[in-house]
């Protein structure tokens, strides 16, 4: 009951230790919030000397010491201080906490100084409408999201008017001056210690709440921050479409929820690797691999291209499926064209290297396709099923055959130009053509080396 409890008013708990990553990207957020509080410093410094130069002055310059310029002063240089170390470097806790300090100190002397500009009682202070300003220092502090500092803040404030109390009251007959009479304490300059009372118990409790607010939303800051690092980690397991899909799903996904669209299927294999994997070491297998994809799929993103899976040497991509597209057909081969470029360009550095060449052949198909969540609730994978899959796994055993390093279908190709597509490339049409497990005849569409 009591856990209940709690987590009804603090929030919900974060669990184990952060991630590196996460307390680094919730330190970068307190060092901006540290750079925003001191232009605000800044800006509180520049109004309580604007004020003080416009308020009228009653005491005798050469008669009387001024200590409220000198303060402001001393304040301004401590304010640019902590200008400088925001910006430049990483603030300690002790100066921070000094600062939260000097902050209300700065206030409650300025507080404290009325009775003197004025030739009034010290009484006369705890009228002043000023103490209104506490609240904007511990609102302040709020914005760094850390409680500690929001109850220093508020713990100072009210200590600090305790204490100006305390001096309005013993100071020059202060005891005279106390008084059970609200309208005798609201017409003179009278002490009504349960009107100062009331003061302090409202900067105490909104204090708490402040803090209070502070706890639940530091809490739910690291639960955003922390999925936000997940989400960006896992747009580099997945293409940023599926990645976006998952972060942006308004219900839970479930497996075997899919939708029925039209979309092109690209696959793309590296010749001979399977012996090559067998004869060479491990790292420089995985090396070559890293370096095969590292240049095809920035050509298969750049025109539209998700990447479904890495199949060892394959790569299965495709277009219009996990986002729809009226160009699919013609982002795929276009891609296409780019690719077998890319793969040419890829086979002369190894060769200019002293490394083997090495040939990548691609294929594509199009057609109706479900997209969606495979698997179980403990592990679901975003995939496409239907005939273009089917024929593009055909199509890419067949392609060493036709001697080619682009294959498509003239149904492919035909609805490519339909959406926009010129072939940049030589393209030659094979009519006929016996596709293993493939019912009847293909035909085909070659792109020429």
């Amino acid at each position: 009951m009591w856990r209940n409890i709690k987590r009804a008013i603090l929030g919900e708990e974060i669990d184990g230790k952060l991630p590196a990553r996460v307390q680094d990207a919730i330190t970068r957020q307190q060092t901006q919030s540290e750079i925003l509080i001191a232009w605000v410093q800044v800006f509180i410094v520049v109004t309580f000397s604007t004020l003080y130069a416009l308020s009228p002055k009653t005491f005798a310059a050469d008669v009387m010491f001024a200590p409220v310029p000198y303060a402001l002063m001393i304040y301004g240089l401590f304010t640019a201080l902590r200008l400088l170390l925001a910006y430049f470097s990483k603030m300690p806790a002790w100066f921070i906490a000094l600062s939260v300090v000097a902050d209300m100190a700065l206030l409650m002397f300025l507080i404290w100084s009325f009775h003197i500009q004025y030739e009034q009682p010290p009484s006369f202070y705890l009228k002043a409408p000023t103490l209104l300003y506490v609240f904007i220092f511990i609102a302040l502090r709020a914005l760094r999201f850390e409680a500690t500092y929001v109850l220093l803040a508020g713990a100072s404030a009210a200590i600090g008017w305790l204490v100006l109390l305390g001096y309005a009251v013993q100071i020059d007959g202060g005891m005279a001056q106390i008084t059970r009479n609200y309208v005798e304490f609201t017409m003179s300059h009278k002490i009504l210690l349960g009107a100062e009372f009331d003061k302090v118990i409202s900067i105490v409790v909104v204090t708490l709440i402040l803090a209070l607010v502070i706890v639940r939303a530091r809490r739910l800051l690291i639960h955003s921050v922390a999925q936000a690092t997940a989400a960006e980690d896992l747009s580099r397991f997945f293409s940023p479409e599926i990645a976006a899909q998952i972060t942006h799903s308004e219900s839970w996904i479930e497996p075997g929820t899919g939708e029925s669209r039209q979309a092109a299927i690209l696959h793309c294999d590296l010749q001979g690797f399977t012996k090559l994997s067998m004869e060479r070491p491990a790292n420089e297998v995985i090396s070559l691999l890293a370096e095969y994809q590292s240049r095809m799929v920035p050509v298969i993103q750049k025109h539209g291209g998700t990447i479904d899976k890495f199949l060892g040497d394959g790569i299965l991509a495709t277009f219009g499926a996990a986002v729809p597209t009226a160009h699919f057909a013609a982002d795929c081969l276009r891609a296409m064209e780019d690719l077998n470029k890319e793969a040419a360009d890829w086979s002369r550095d190894r060769t200019a290297e002293g490394k083997t060449a090495m040939t990548v052949r691609f294929v594509s198909a199009v057609g109706a396709i479900v997209f969606g969540a495979v698997g179980d609730n403990s592990r679901l994978e975003y995939t496409v099923i239907g005939e273009p899959v089917n024929l593009a796994a055909k199509l890419d055993k067949h392609a060493k055959d036709e001697k080619a390093t682009g294959v498509t279908t003239r149904d492919t190709l035909e609805l490519a130009k339909a959406q926009g597509y010129t072939p940049q490339a030589q393209l030659e049409l094979r009519e006929g053509r016996h596709v293993d497990g493939v019912k009847g005849t293909v035909d085909l569409a070659i792109f020429r080396p």
